[in-house]
């Protein structure tokens, strides 16, 4: 029986106030990992107005001016516009970063403790995460989310260079794809929410963004005459960034994986180290899912793994291709324990997680990101033919 649906996803650029928190989270990051790859950092970010507040546990041996690595962030995104309320230059930062707890250390180094079952590294915390992959886009990703993050770096792209002098950092994209049977038929719907200069008209704004954004970033294949465009359909959008909302790291999760088509165990990742499941493990789902996919054993799967503190193996691994599996999710399973390993030291080892890579992966998506594919290891089909041995196909 034939199936119709329409499914819809969003994007945000770097200069919403979310992911302002999350870039100046992994600039961090990065910071510390550069000068020492062993370093632990939860480092969070709040932003409002002329406000930034950074906060978390931070071990390493690390020397950073971590005012100085927030003012090059918001640099780095474009918040430098005469007039700016936020500004890299005028913010007011607060440092409220500490040291990890030692309880949490205990768990995740690798020594005995009392209470601890193996002297193994274990996992940062206990919880659950997603990988997903399948067929729709050359990425092995879901077409909503990978059209909606294409429109994002666009805008920005647009932006950066100087083409497009009216155009702000702040700005949303959405998409809403029309399926046939599970597959992708035409774009029903493109929202672009874009802050811009005050002098600028609507009418502009709506025009260019049509005709230079969408249909030069959207196939034109489904593209029809009953596509609706919606661009600031608000009509003005000139106050934005954290001068016009607060920011928080970690709440744009959906954004950063699958654009809701794939699950969400809940943990963000922007501004955690590999030690952290919710992001090293997040990767290792994705590394596991895009494999199957290019293996052919599925043309969609979903992968989950679930973990305790301080345990360095998962307690739980669950495979769902939903039906497309070309043998069953059982030997498919199978295949990836014996083929990978859950580990969280041997997740940082296989993926190359040690290094200063994650101010790269924090907009337009952790997932799918072709163009970095020699960063971001865990976009690598290097496993499929050992997953399509292990099945026997």
């Amino acid at each position: 029986m034939s199936k119709s649906y329409i499914f819809s996803s969003e994007s945000v650029t770097e200069g919403h106030p979310d992911k302002v928190c999350d870039t100046i989270s992994d600039f961090v990051l990065d910071g510390c990992l550069a000068q020492d790859p062993r370093s632990r950092v939860a480092c969070e970010t709040l932003v409002k107005n002329n406000l930034v507040v950074v906060a978390g546990e931070i071990t390493t041996k690390a020397e950073l001016d971590y005012v100085k690595l927030v003012r090059e962030a918001i640099r780095d995104i474009g918040y430098t516009y005469p007039g700016d309320i936020f500004h890299a230059d005028t913010v007011f930062v607060t440092n409220a970063l500490a040291r990890q707890s030692p309880d949490i250390s205990q768990g995740v180094d690798a020594k005995k403790a009392e209470g601890k079952d193996t002297s193994e590294q274990g996992a940062g915390d206990q919880g659950l995460m997603f990988g997903f992959a399948c067929r729709e886009t050359p990425e092995l990703m879901p077409a909503p989310i990978v059209y909606a993050h294409k429109l994002g770096r666009k805008l920005a792209q647009l932006r950066k260079s100087g083409k497009v002098k009216w155009l702000r950092p702040d700005a949303k994209t959405q998409v809403s794809l029309q399926y046939e049977d599970y597959k992708p038929v035409r774009v029903d719907a493109v929202v672009i929410s874009t802050q811009h200069a005050e002098e600028i008209k609507h009418r502009e704004i709506f025009s260019y963004i049509v005709e230079e954004v969408i249909k030069k970033i959207l196939p034109a294949r489904l593209l029809d005459k009953k596509t609706r465009y919606f661009v600031n359909p608000t009509g003005r959008f000139v106050v934005g960034g954290p001068e016009g909302d607060s920011g928080l790291t970690g709440r744009k999760i959906i954004v950063d994986s699958y654009g809701g088509m794939g699950r969400h165990g809940g943990g963000a990742f922007s501004g955690k180290d590999p030690s952290k499941v919710d992001r090293s493990a997040a990767y290792m789902g994705r590394y596991v899912a895009k494999n199957v996919v290019a293996a052919g054993l599925a043309d969609r799967v979903e992968v989950q793994f679930a973990y305790a503190i301080g345990y360095p193996e998962p307690i739980s691994i669950c495979v769902d291709t939903f039906g497309t599996g070309k043998t069953s999710d059982e030997k498919i399973e199978k295949a990836i324990r014996e083929v990978f390993s859950f580990k969280p030291a041997n997740i940082i080892k296989q993926l190359n997680l040690l290094r200063p890579i994650y101010r790269k992966t924090t907009n337009y998506g952790h997932f799918g990101r072709e163009d970095d594919l020699i960063s971001l290891t865990w976009e690598k089909t290097d496993k499929a033919s050992a997953l399509a041995r292990a099945v026997g196909l």
